[in-house]
């Protein structure tokens, strides 16, 4: 018996000095960082993209002269015609001015038929008959002038559309290029947005896009117009402008959403 029990403590103990040989099984370590941003994030809208609206046309008036402005369109978000007088300036002195050069050149005109006359007498030198024909040619350019600075005393409107932004006041003297009003051209807006060089090829002018803009809630149907001629290196987007096929009275330039791209791919 006292043999079987040293037989079974040697046993034992070579068990145990074999435990520590062996090699523990590797366990699944995290994916490298490449991988993981490989990888697309649960439930990200692979087929959409963000959309910026823009009015079709918009532009800043300056004053083209100094002078004190005597009305003025009423307030921002006011509608207006094409052609319209938005800003008026105070103009007394242009136009009195031009009333003198009117008056200098229907004298000048007098002087040159008269000398005409003489000349057919005998009486005046071709030398009189050039320099009163010079004479009509200078009154009527100062005329010419002073009916462009007469011209400049009001602006009118070069489209129709909307104020986005009054910056000066009635009776407010304005000196040139300073800013008086913003304006929006009314009519369908445009979008712009980044589309995925991949899907280029996909696109052309005229193809449609459904858009959905956040503050509205509502989905709008936009044709593609122009594509940029590049693609940028970072993004790997190209810019695209589109138009809203008609006009919505509740979308407003600056809005933005999102257009939805599942048909292209």
């Amino acid at each position: 018996m006292t043999t079987s029990l040293a037989l079974s403590l040697l046993l034992c103990a070579a068990a145990v000095s074999a435990q520590p040989n062996q090699q523990p099984r590797d366990l699944p370590g995290p994916p490298p960082p490449g991988e993981l941003a490989a990888r697309p994030a649960a439930g990200a809208p692979a087929d959409q993209v963000r959309v910026l609206l823009i009015a079709d046309r918009e532009t800043t008036l300056s004053s083209p002269i100094t002078a004190r402005i005597t009305d003025m369109i009423g307030s921002m978000g006011m509608a207006f015609g094409q052609g319209q007088i938005l800003v008026s300036f105070e103009c007394t002195e242009s136009q009195a001015r031009l009333k003198m050069a009117q008056a200098e050149l229907s004298g000048a005109q007098e002087t040159q038929e008269a000398r005409v006359r003489m000349q057919g007498l005998a009486q005046a030198s071709d030398v009189e008959v050039a320099v009163a024909a010079a004479a009509v040619a200078k009154a009527r350019g100062q005329v010419d002038l002073n009916q462009a600075q007469v011209g400049q005393c009001s602006i009118r409107a070069p489209w129709a559309g909307r104020v986005a932004k009054v910056h000066a006041k009635t009776f407010m003297s304005v000196t040139p290029g300073q800013p008086l009003l913003e304006l929006v051209k009314s009519g369908p807006l445009r979008l712009k947005l980044n589309l995925p060089s991949r899907l280029v090829a996909r696109v052309t002018k005229n193809t449609p896009l459904n858009v959905t803009i956040d503050e509205t809630g509502k989905t709008y149907e936009a044709r593609v117009q122009a594509l940029s001629s590049r693609v940028d290196p970072v993004s790997q987007t190209v810019e695209i402008e589109a138009t809203i096929t008609k006009a919505y009275p509740e979308l407003l330039p600056g809005m933005s959403g999102t257009a939805n791209l599942a048909a292209l791919r």
